[in-house]
């Protein structure tokens, strides 16, 4: 299964060319990945981060810059997950407009417990959700 969230370029994602500027994507990433956790896996950042105590922070990311996105563009955010380790999970995040792939990233992010700042395994129930969006290969 794919998560998928569409989401519009608004002025204030672009540069004076008038396309996405870069950082911007990066944004918009982190907007895909919470509305993944929110609408897909049912275990939005409230719970995780404020009542939950436990946050999901990047370890390394990878981005691929296909073609410009343009004012008004409207892109579909496509997540699926690669890999869910013992206290990490890899993502493919593309945005696509129409048929045209514009952007790829490839994350790592790692379950932590937020006090303590160290990695923590995974909940069986939410390593459990999180394959319902494995790449089929």
């Amino acid at each position: 299964m794919v998560f998928r969230v569409d989401r519009r370029v608004r002025f204030a994602d672009v540069d004076a060319a008038g396309i996405v500027f870069y950082p911007r994507y990066f944004e918009m990433i982190n907007a895909c990945i919470e509305d993944w956790f929110e609408a897909g896996l049912g275990y939005g950042f409230d719970a995780m981060i404020v009542k939950g105590h436990h946050a999901v922070p990047l370890a390394n990311i990878e981005v691929d810059f296909k073609a410009p996105s343009r004012l008004d563009d409207e892109l579909a955010f496509k997540l699926v997950v690669n890999e869910v380790g013992r206290s990490s999970f890899k993502l493919t995040i593309k945005a696509w407009h129409e048929d045209e792939v514009r952007m790829i990233a490839r994350a790592v992010l790692v379950y932590i417990d937020a006090e303590k700042h160290a990695p923590e395994r995974i909940p069986e129930i939410l390593r459990a959700k999180m394959l319902t969006f494995q790449e089929v290969t």
